[in-house]
């Protein structure tokens, strides 16, 4: 991509920076503690999906580090793990029946009921990690946007899926129309596919001009998206364009409407999440948080506060008509790991990639192998980490010209078959600056 996504995907990085991605954490959760240092702080990597309750009073979570929490937000504790994915989970959806959906990047969906500590039915088909889910208004079905540049229909009642197959890369998002009469997909491959569930099978097809991460739609039929170049793009219900806001400088890489239309949660790769008037097309405020990629947003039902998901593995809550926090004791943080690295363009690069690599002899791999080391050393062969087997195959050893290649071209193309998403550093003076720090800050 053109600007590192996110930080994340067994890796991290995707559009510029990252997106998505993969870690094999466990975490040991004391289960209905209630003392305000337990307040939404459980999970052991980056929260990488929210969804809420519509009476409000309870979430479920994804991370990284594979599991998946159930929140009561009135106790604010955990009620819940739920272990099942082998690799990071991307995606969550809480169904009308009163079940709770999984997704992850080992490209399975699993379907909960709560208190159960197994799956009662697992969806597979999918053969890349899963990126989003989205419920149909009626709780019939349910739609998954994959890496493998597909989007499943799965009748939640049994029965084989529908595959939409039309995107030529990654799908990052889906979102279904809330009269439930179309589906709408955003890829990286900068098109906004608008499908039709009934008649015409052919979907109306809008090109952006920008890789795409997260899609929404409003009540009144809007589509939402957010877009690599770190705007929010609005389309009407046939895919005409009807505005744009610029949330930010990085890539936008969660997007979520308020229950009463009124505003647009944009968050961004550089930790900050942007707070939009749906109607008048407006930046009214920003949430700043301590800096890190900010994954994952969903509205209470008072559509006033802001659950935030982060790459320090907290979530957040947010009052969005002051754009303060409402939990103060959620802002600690463990201080910032690129300190040393200040006015440094090579680390400012780099920064987005810190929740999921880390960069000394010291320090274990996270969701991404350690970096430590790494120029010299062949590919997929960091001690400790599950690379993917295409990742194994490849006659590549990391040095300045491959690293730099990684991102002039993207890992699509350098290491194809590769968990990382799509993303490009356009500049060649960006990937000097990267490789120069690089080289100074992992060597053993």
């Amino acid at each position: 991509m053109q600007q590192i996504i996110a930080a994340i995907a067994s890796r991290a990085k995707a559009s510029r920076f990252a997106l998505p991605g993969f870690a094999a954490l466990l975490i040991a959760l004391p289960i209905g503690t209630t003392a305000a240092l337990a307040q939404l702080r459980g999970h052991g990597g980056p929260v990488r999906a929210l969804a809420i309750s519509a009476d409000g009073q309870s979430a479920i979570s994804g991370s990284f580090d594979s599991t998946a929490i159930r929140w009561s937000l009135t106790r604010n504790a955990a009620e819940q793990v739920l272990r099942f994915h082998a690799d990071a989970v991307n995606a969550v959806a809480l169904l009308k029946d009163g079940r709770a959906a999984t997704a992850g990047a080992d490209g399975r969906i699993a379907i909960w009921t709560f208190g159960k500590t197994e799956p009662d039915a697992v969806f597979e088909g999918h053969t890349a990690p899963i990126a989003a889910l989205a419920v149909s208004p009626d709780g019939a079905t349910l739609a998954s946007a994959s890496w493998d540049h597909t989007v499943r229909l799965w009748p939640l009642a049994g029965g084989a899926p529908r595959v939409l197959d039309e995107h030529t890369q990654n799908v990052n998002g889906v979102a279904f129309t809330a009269d439930g009469r179309a589906l709408v997909s955003v890829s990286y491959d900068l098109s906004v596919r608008i499908w039709p569930l009934s008649g015409a099978q052919t979907p109306t097809v809008v090109m952006m001009p920008t890789p795409l991460n997260a899609v929404a739609a409003g009540a009144d039929g809007e589509i939402t998206v957010g877009g690599a170049d770190g705007k929010v793009y609005f389309l009407t219900a046939g895919g005409a364009t009807a505005g744009e806001v610029a949330a930010g400088p990085r890539p936008v890489i969660s997007i979520a409407i308020s229950p009463d239309g009124a505003l647009v949660a944009a968050a961004g790769i550089g930790g900050t999440v942007a707070v939009l008037d749906r109607k008048v097309r407006t930046l009214t405020r920003t949430l700043v948080g301590p800096g890190l990629p900010v994954w994952s947003v969903a509205f209470l039902p008072d559509s006033r506060t802001l659950l935030t998901g982060g790459a320090d593995n907290i979530i957040r809550r947010w009052n969005t008509a002051t754009g303060e926090p409402i939990d103060p004791i959620l802002l600690e943080t463990g201080g910032d790991p690129l300190a040393a690295f200040a006015g440094d363009r090579g680390a400012e690069i780099f920064r987005a990639c810190v929740a999921c690599h880390t960069l000394g002899a010291e320090q274990a791999n996270r969701a991404g192998p350690t970096l430590a080391g790494i120029f010299g050393r062949r590919i997929a062969t960091a001690a400790g980490y599950n690379f993917s087997e295409a990742l194994k195959r490849l006659d590549i050893v990391w040095t300045p010209e491959t690293v730099s290649k990684l991102f002039e071209i993207g890992p699509q193309a350098f290491t194809p078959g590769t968990k990382m998403p799509e993303q490009r550093i356009g500049s060649e003076q960006d990937r000097a600056a990267l490789v120069q720090f690089l080289e100074r800050a992992t060597k053993r």
